[in-house]
């Protein structure tokens, strides 16, 4: 089921073969259910928090200003994937264009990518808080706040673009057969009809010591942070402890499944495809529960925002 084209010197096949998680029939229903539902709760909690921050005096603070975006961004970033994976649990010929292929793998890195570095804007914000407090509103306005989703999307835009740019100067002239379930740019470099050895080290070294370098400073900023939090006492810290204790969660389910994936350990895509699957589907549809359930601005803004329209509908 290949098809081929001629294209800079090359047979290049034009359209790809997804694997996908399973071969069983049984366990793909069962997916298509389970993964459905966390699509539906992804799609509604992140939209949730989005708009209750939209909509309230929440959006004024840096912080939630920073995570209404994560929470789009995690909407932007699972809608690349999981419709698709879905689909073809049911479907009998999982196909992808090489077009639509490319497109995903950049988007995926785009949307993920931008999350990544708006994580890191919410790791300074907390920072900025906690540790300069007096100078707080001034290292945080909202000029700052644009400028670093800004720079986290130029950021994303160039890492994804530079990952797309690598993958179509390969030729792609055998089996069409991508053992994951999108495309991803080490399933794909397996794929090529030339040796990629070179290409999988660069990779590692650029994307997969950007992941955990990126991860550890996260790490050693929040501890620093917390160390910060030990020396006070109140309500103010109790607040801060819980804010702080949300955002460590969201970095290590989100980071240590994708450091694991991009640093490989050894040649495992079944590995490879259970890690990819914490952040592209588990992590975003944990994150509004993680940001909400032990955050009291949050449900409070909830309760004021949504009880209230319910009350201005009954009358």
């Amino acid at each position: 089921m290949i098809k081929s084209t001629e294209a800079m010197g090359h047979e290049n096949i034009t359209e790809f073969i997804l694997l996908g998680l399973f071969s069983d029939e049984v366990a793909e229903v069962a997916c298509f259910v389970v993964f459905s539902l966390c699509y539906i709760v992804i799609i509604s909690g992140n939209l949730f928090i989005l708009l209750t921050i939209r909509g309230s005096r929440l959006s004024e603070q840096p912080m939630y200003f920073f995570l209404s975006y994560l929470s789009f961004m995690d909407v932007c970033f699972t809608s690349t994937v999981a419709p698709k994976l879905i689909t073809d649990l049911l479907a009998q010929e999982k196909t992808i264009s090489y077009n639509s292929c490319m497109a995903q793998m950049f988007y995926a890195h785009f949307f993920g990518a931008t999350e990544i570095f708006i994580l890191v804007a919410m790791a300074y914000d907390r920072y900025a808080a906690i540790c300069r407090p007096l100078h707080y509103m001034v290292i945080m306005r909202r000029q700052v706040c644009y400028v670093l989703v800004m720079a986290s999307v130029l950021g994303a835009f160039i890492h994804s673009i530079l990952q797309v740019l690598i993958i179509i100067e390969l030729p792609f002239c055998g089996p069409n057969q991508i053992d994951h379930y999108f495309c991803d740019i080490f399933p794909l470099l397996k794929l090529a009809c030339t040796d990629t050895s070179l290409l999988v080290i660069v990779i590692i070294t650029t994307a997969g010591m950007i992941s955990i370098l990126t991860f550890v400073a996260l790490v050693i900023s929040y501890i620093i942070i917390l160390s910060t939090l030990r020396t006070r006492s109140g309500e103010g810290c109790h607040k801060a402890l819980s804010t702080c204790g949300s955002h460590i969660t969201v970095v290590f389910m989100f980071f240590l499944p994708l450091i694991f994936t991009y640093v490989p350990m050894a040649d495992s895509v079944s590995n490879d495809k259970v890690f990819a699957l914490f952040y592209t589907m588990f992590a975003p549809m944990f994150n509004p529960f993680i940001y909400t359930l032990r955050n009291s601005d949050m449900k409070n803004a909830m309760r004021k925002m949504w009880c209230r329209d319910t009350r201005f509908e009954g009358k």
